[in-house]
């Protein structure tokens, strides 16, 4: 018999662990984002059918040998990227421990498990309270990660966009997609919007919730705050790239941008065109063109 401590601080000894056990964990640590239909490359670990069956890619849990599970690998960080990708902190000794004693005991189902909710609850801003990376993290981590990571489900990221941290996803790849205080001339909205193509995410429909657009919009519009509340810094100077339909003597997609002598325009442009715009982010958060063109 294996004798481990229980995963919500008991003292005592039990028994060999089951599910009944370990979903207490899953629930804590990894259902953020793998619960759903859009769990990612579909790993639920919400339910035990689920964890058995494992993603897209195959079982991640081998009865008897934890050693070539690679969800146990994983949360060790033997394979990258070590999980949960929220950490550090990672799982600590103890939890790894009675992962690994659940797989080499042959991942028994048990009696009793818990009737844990499909979908975790996600915090939502209250109607006075201002969006924070807090609000809007698992929305990214569920539905962008899997891409825009390093050795993502399309290897390097995109563009080198990833969107697995806070200071990516305000850094940008090799261009920003985030305009604090601008959420029309923020690349990320015009992707999950459909405004610009390819419509984001990439594997969609199913695509972002209304609520989610919404949510999304007002982090970025509340300043792209980081989860401590501070604002993003200001990213003046970076280059931005657009692509829509102009609806205004220098509009896109109902969104201005300013022109001056010094912008190239490239063809004559007229209302209605599909343009495509690049410029740089003004220290008044407002975007000037360098370059317009028809597309």
């Amino acid at each position: 018999m294996v004798v481990t401590l229980s995963i919500l601080g008991g003292a005592h000894a039990q028994s060999t662990p089951d599910w009944s056990r370990v979903q207490g964990l899953f629930a804590e640590k990894c259902t953020l984002c793998h619960s759903g239909a859009d769990a990612p490359l579909g790993l639920r670990l919400d339910t035990l059918e689920g964890a058995l069956k494992g993603s897209e890619n195959g079982p991640v849990l081998k009865a008897n040998t934890p050693d070539d599970s690679e969800l146990i690998r994983r949360v060790r960080g033997q394979s990258e990227p070590r999980m949960p990708l929220t950490g550090p902190p990672f799982l600590g000794d103890s939890e790894i421990a009675l992962l690994e004693q659940w797989v080499a005991a042959g991942l028994p189902a048990g009696q009793g498990a818990a009737v844990l909710p499909e979908q975790p609850q996600l915090p939502r801003p209250g109607p006075d309270e201002i969006a924070t990376m807090a609000h809007v993290e698992s929305i990214f981590l569920k539905r962008c990660v899997k891409c825009h990571k390093d050795n993502g489900k399309m290897g390097p990221p995109p563009e080198g966009l990833r969107l697995d941290s806070y200071a990516n996803i305000v850094a940008g790849g090799e261009r920003l997609v985030i305009v604090p205080e601008a959420a029309g001339l923020s690349e990320v909205i015009r992707r999950v919007e459909g405004k610009a193509r390819p419509r984001m995410p990439f594997d969609g429909p199913p695509w972002l919730s209304e609520d989610d657009v919404r949510l999304l919009r007002q982090w970025i519009e509340q300043g792209a705050r980081n989860a401590d509340g501070d604002r993003a810094p200001s990213p003046t100077g970076r280059e931005v790239r657009f692509r829509g339909q102009m609806t205004g003597r220098w509009s896109i997609d109902g969104v201005p941008f300013t022109v001056d002598g010094r912008t190239r325009i490239d063809k004559s442009t007229r209302i209605g065109d599909q343009i495509e715009v690049r410029g740089s982010v003004e220290p008044s958060g407002q975007v000037r063109a360098y370059r317009v063109r028809r597309r």
